[in-house]
Parts: structure tokens; sequence; C-alpha cells
């Protein structure tokens, strides 16, 4: 993200929306991200062949910071309860039960939990739900994009 970010001694403020899913879910998925910082924009996405919804929502949140070179100051947005619960509410007292959920079991996802702690580390983070198909266009243009994304892994 460095091509966004240069020209500044003070931490950017950056934008991030994401999105991810499947169809079928679990099946082939793609994810969508935008990161929008001093008027310049620039989308990322990807996908996997066998994979889920959540899997896809956590894998765009991981790849946005991971896209940024430096710490920021990042407004994200996902249309992702899990995401955000996850990562504001509930991932306190994963750790403190060595990743293990209010039941005990396991917490799925595990890998992409760690890698998104990792990554949000360096950053001053503020997290926003945004209902997904409601016209906002920035979480439409990342739905776009996990959707071709998708579509690609599904035609090989």
């Amino acid at each position: 993200m460095s091509d966004i970010e240069k020209g500044s001694d003070e931490s950017p403020l950056v934008e991030i929306w994401t999105d991810g899913g499947c169809r079928p879910n679990p099946g082939p998925g793609g994810w969508g991200v935008l990161l929008r910082c001093k008027g310049r924009e620039r989308e990322l996405s990807g996908g996997e062949t066998e994979t889920t919804n959540n899997r896809m929502e956590l894998t765009a949140a991981a790849e946005a910071f991971e896209a940024l070179t430096r710490p920021c100051i990042v407004a994200i947005h996902t249309d992702s309860e899990y995401v955000k619960n996850g990562i504001t509410r509930w991932h306190t007292g994963w750790v403190r039960r060595n990743w293990r959920n209010a039941s005990g079991d396991p917490v799925k996802n595990m890998d992409l939990w760690r890698r998104l702690l990792d990554a949000v580390k360096p950053h001053d983070v503020s997290w926003h739900w945004v209902r997904g198909h409601s016209g906002v266009p920035e979480n439409e243009r990342v739905d776009q994009l996990a959707t071709e994304a998708r579509i690609r892994i599904e035609q090989g």
C-alpha cells in the first residue's frame, strides 16, 4: 500500500471495505478488498477452491491489513457480523481459554483469526458493520470483487 501512504509523517487514515463469500457454502469462494487513502484507491481479490463464507470474510480482512506497510489509522467496514464480533468482542475470551469457544470446543478458523489479530496489531482500528446489499457503493464493489474472484476459481 506504499503508493497510497507516501508523503506524510503522520499516520494516514485508511478506509477499508471487505467482503467474502462462497457458492455453495462450503465450496469455491472469493474475497474482495477496497483500500482508500488520501483520495487514492487500491483493490485486492482472491479465492480458494474449497472454503467457507466465514473463511473468505476473514481472509479479506487479513489481506487488507497485510497490504498496509506502516502503522495507520484504519476504519474498516465489513458486512460480516462474524468478523466484527469476533475481532471486537469474542477473541479476548478465546485467547483466555487457549483458543476454545464458550462451549469448550476449538475455535473455528483459528488460523485466520490469529493471522488477522497479528495483522491489526500495529494499527489504530475502528470496526464498522454495514448491511450487505444495501446500496453502499464500496460494499457493493467488494462484493463484486469477491464474486469475480470466485468465478475465476470455478473456471480454473
